[in-house]
């Protein structure tokens, strides 16, 4: 008999966190290895336990849950998360699929489901709620939202441009040369595909770019 699959709980709802225990240990090829009530106990669990697969709120005080899944992720390469929460929102499914969890689910799904996606995501096999789906689909239809490709540093000058700092106040501020923020201005212009400073700033505004 194969070792059973490590189970890693985490939510920030103990009721919710008791349920899915209980559910687990109704199945001989499950084990529940730890539980965690927010992103940051997360990390910390899976680093003792490293778990097959976690099942992963989304929305939780301290760290919230796509942040959770990268930290988890390079902690436990080889652990699959499923990201499962009450909140249909296309950027929360976006963040999480991008963040790295190999399915999306929520939390009215049937046991029967649920055990099938556990099985599934040890096996590397992705699992979608319906509308998870769609959003996806929708999310790769769309154009990217402007400023996508933007660096740290070219965000970081353009929210200097949004408080109205000049190139000269911006290389003061980042400590950095007046042609390396000239540089970066430019780049940030034809990024945006705008051709001036005000409009640069009015897309960042409209768009929080930061």
């Amino acid at each position: 008999m194969s070792a059973p699959i490590r189970v890693l709980i985490v939510d920030d709802h103990e009721m919710v966190r008791s349920g899915l225990a209980a559910f687990l240990y109704i199945h001989a090829d499950m084990e529940l290895v730890g539980e965690a009530g927010d992103g940051a106990e997360a990390i910390r669990v899976a680093r003792e336990c490293c778990p097959d697969v976690v099942l992963m709120d989304m929305v939780m005080p301290v760290m919230n849950g796509p942040t959770a899944i990268q930290a988890v992720r390079e902690i436990c390469p080889l652990a699959q998360v499923i990201a499962l929460t009450s909140f249909k929102e296309q950027e929360l499914i976006q963040q999480a699929m991008e963040a790295g969890a190999i399915s999306f689910l929520y939390k009215n799904i049937t046991a029967d489901d649920l055990v099938k996606a556990i099985r599934a995501a040890h096996a590397g096999q992705p699992t979608l709620a319906q509308e998870a789906l769609q959003a996806i689909i929708q999310a790769k239809s769309q154009p990217p939202k402007p400023g996508h490709d933007l660096t740290d540093r070219e965000r970081e000058v353009l929210a200097c441009m949004v408080k109205g700092l000049n190139n000269v106040e911006i290389a003061q501020q980042l400590v950095v040369s007046r042609s390396t923020v000239k540089a970066h201005v430019s780049n940030i212009l034809a990024k945006l595909d705008v051709s001036s400073r005000t409009e640069a700033v009015a897309l960042a505004v409209q768009h929080s770019i930061n």
